[in-house]
């Protein structure tokens, strides 16, 4: 309980850091999460959910230093094409990893720009990346694979998205647990 606090904590500073204002309830209301995983914080992530309706959805993403959000795709439901989301950088760094042929490899003069968490790294398959700096943004199409890694700051991301159906996405690693 005490370790979800202090990220809760720490999840409502970054957020300040950026200018975003959070009330004592939304402190409270922000979601740890662990993906059922051993080696949170490495893998995990925060968040902090405005509104999530059937017809759009708006959230902060915050990543601590190199914390990483696993492989994992939105898949089609109830006669849709799967969750479209745009991430909009406000702070920091994020190196946002997507199955999208424009995209640079995962290569610096043959060096990785991340590593995914040790231990897990056969579940990370997408190699190109986009680096979103403040004030950048990229859009993710419906059921394509992604996953995320924060810079050495960590960052902040507003995600604007369509309806947000966690319990629906499909992680590369299978035993992943969508929980909080």
């Amino acid at each position: 309980m005490q370790k979800r606090q202090d990220a809760q904590e720490q999840t409502a500073m970054f957020l300040e850091r950026c200018g975003i204002q959070v009330t004592d309830r939304e402190k409270q209301a922000i979601e740890v999460v662990d993906f059922g995983l051993p080696d949170y914080p490495s893998s995990g992530l925060q968040l902090l959910t405005y509104i999530n309706t059937p017809r759009y959805c708006a959230k902060e993403l915050v990543l601590f230093p190199r914390q990483t959000c696993p492989e994992h795709l939105h898949p089609p439901f109830n006669n849709t094409p799967g969750k479209q989301e745009t991430f909009r950088c406000r702070w920091g760094e994020v190196y946002l990893f997507v199955d999208d042929e424009e995209l640079t490899l995962n290569t610096a003069q043959g060096e990785p720009v991340c590593q995914p968490p040790t231990g897990f790294e056969q579940w990370y398959t997408c190699q190109r990346y986009i680096l979103l700096r403040a004030g950048e943004q990229y859009t993710i199409k419906p059921n394509t694979r992604h996953w995320f890694q924060a810079g050495q700051r960590g960052a902040v991301v507003s995600e604007f998205s369509s309806e947000s159906r966690d319990d629906l996405d499909i992680f590369t690693d299978p035993s992943i647990k969508r929980v909080g």
